[in-house]
C-alpha cells in the first residue's frame, strides 16, 4: 500500500512562540488508513521520534537546509521506510555502502565506538551502513561535527535502525 502524506509545517507555530504538540496530535488523530504525515520543523525533533514511536509510528528524517528538517511519519506496519530511504539516497547521489556493520547485539557506547573507528579508515565520499537496535542520538551530532552526512530510520517493524554515513560529505560540500 502506498502511503500518502498530510503536511504539517510547525515552523510558523514555533516562530510565533506557540507549542505545536496539540496540532501534531490532532493531525495524527485525523490520519486515514494508508496516510502518514510530513512534518516540517526548524530543528530535528528527536523527542518526538520516541513519543510517536511508542504510538506505532516509524520515521524518516532529513535536513532540508537552513537548519530546517523534514520528517516523514507513518505507521510502522506500512513497510515502506526502507524503499523511501533508498530512493532518497539515490537522489542525493550516494554510492552503495562499502562497509556494513551489524551493531544490534552491542550495548552502548560500543556501536558508536565501532562506527567512529570504521569511518576513520574510509575515504571521502564512501558510504558505511550500520544496523542498530536503537536510534543513535549521541552519534549523529558527532558525525556532523566530523563533517560526515548521514541518513537513517527504523525498518518497517520498528526494531532495527538502519544508518548510512557518507564520509566527509559535509567537508566536501564546503570546499
Amino acid at each position: 500500500m502506498m502511503t500518502t502524506f498530510v503536511e504539517l509545517d510547525v515552523r510558523p507555530i514555533l516562530a510565533a512562540g506557540g507549542e505545536p504538540l496539540g496540532k501534531i496530535m490532532e493531525t495524527i488523530g485525523a490520519l486515514a488508513p494508508g496516510q502518514g504525515f510530513r512534518l516540517l520543523a526548524p530543528f530535528r525533533p528527536v523527542p518526538l521520534f520516541q513519543a510517536l514511536g511508542s504510538m506505532g509510528f516509524a520515521h524518516e528524517d532529513r535536513e532540508i537546509g537552513d537548519g530546517d528538517w523534514e520528517v516523514l511519519f507513518r505507521h510502522a506496519d506500512q513497510g515502506e521506510l526502507t524503499d523511501e530511504m533508498a530512493s532518497a539516497f539515490v537522489e542525493a547521489a550516494w554510492p552503495s555502502p562499502l562497509m556494513h556493520l551489524d551493531n544490534r547485539d552491542l550495548e552502548p557506547p560500543e556501536p558508536m565506538v565501532r562506527i567512529l573507528a570504521a569511518i576513520e579508515a574510509m575515504q571521502t565520499g564512501e558510504v558505511l551502513s550500520a544496523l542498530l537496535c536503537r536510534e543513535p542520538v549521541f552519534l549523529m551530532p558527532e558525525l556532523e561535527k566530523r563533517g560526515h552526512d548521514w541518513r537513517g530510520g527504523f525498518d518497517h517493524d520498528g526494531t532495527t535502525y538502519q544508518l548510512l554515513v557518507r564520509i566527509g560529505a559535509r567537508r566536501e560540500a564546503a570546499e
